[in-house]
């Protein structure tokens, strides 16, 4: 079974299946990361919005457990998504409803920043979670997110600095890889944090110049057993960013300037038209 169709009002956070552009593309590449480690085992989305996400995990997981503290979202993703090894429930980050042990994968992607019980996810996470199991979760990095954009996310209640975010992952875990994420020209890069700066080469045949690209997102794999280090990683935005251009096209022939200036052309493209014709 497939997706139903549905319209729903967006928050203005929640990353909906009708917003195209930078945020979708850096959330479909964190999911693309995360399928180096899901194939074939049970998975619970933490957060899972609108669940777009655990439907995708679906087609690589056995089972897909996506859960999220709104229930009318909860029950919105029940009627869209009808896969039969994924399944919605309503809980938080500090009460999953999951069995102790239940689950080899967790992923969470921009939770962790929406509220201040950390500690309490954490351990919550490793109740669920099965020894030796992994945990991939991002957030924002407030030095580069927040402090120098001098931007304010009405959204967050606690953002962490990168350190502050690696600290807190290293007490309940003992192996972490910390990669570092950007949206650059219409494409999402992720590279371990080592690579700090990005160094990026712009100009033309007047002038070149290095510009120096910062990651806004941390993305954080973790477990208590070995697991395979990632690598560079590019998500090709093409895709997004053709959809992106699709529906701004399409908004501008529905507006009712577009449809009050075709009216008005209507005539002189019809004697256009009519021109044409007469001069074959």
């Amino acid at each position: 079974m497939g997706i139903k169709k549905m319209k729903k009002k967006w928050s203005g956070e929640r990353l909906e299946t009708f917003i195209y552009g930078r945020d979708a593309v850096d959330h479909l590449h964190r999911y693309g990361i995360a399928l180096s480690f899901i194939k074939d085992k049970t998975v619970l989305d933490i957060a899972c919005g609108e669940g777009y996400g655990t439907n995708l995990m679906g087609n690589s997981a056995s089972f897909v457990y996506g859960v999220d503290i709104d229930p009318d979202t909860i029950e919105a993703a029940k009627r869209k998504y009808t896969k039969g090894n994924i399944q919605y429930k309503t809980g938080n980050t500090s009460a999953i409803p999951l069995e102790d042990n239940s689950v080899d994968v967790v992923i969470s992607f921009e939770t962790i920043e929406h509220h201040d019980q950390h500690d309490e996810m954490l351990k919550e996470i490793k109740r669920v979670l099965k020894p030796g199991g992994i945990v991939m979760i991002s957030t924002p990095d407030k030095l580069y997110y927040t402090d120098e954009r001098n931007f304010k996310n009405e959204f967050h209640i606690k953002e962490l600095y990168k350190k502050e975010f690696k600290d807190l992952l290293s007490k309940y875990f003992t192996n972490q890889q910390l990669l570092t994420q950007r949206y650059i020209n219409g494409n999402s890069l992720i590279v371990d944090e080592e690579c700090d700066e990005n160094v990026f080469i712009r100009g033309d045949f007047s002038s070149v110049k290095q510009i120096a690209v910062f990651p806004l997102y941390l993305v954080a794999i973790v477990s208590d057993s070995s697991f395979q280090k990632q690598g560079f990683s590019i998500f090709d935005g093409t895709d997004i960013i053709k959809k992106e251009l699709e529906n701004r096209d399409q908004k501008i022939y529905q507006s009712n300037t577009y449809k009050l200036g075709h009216t008005l052309l209507l005539p002189a493209k019809m004697l256009k038209k009519i021109y044409k014709k007469c001069l074959r």
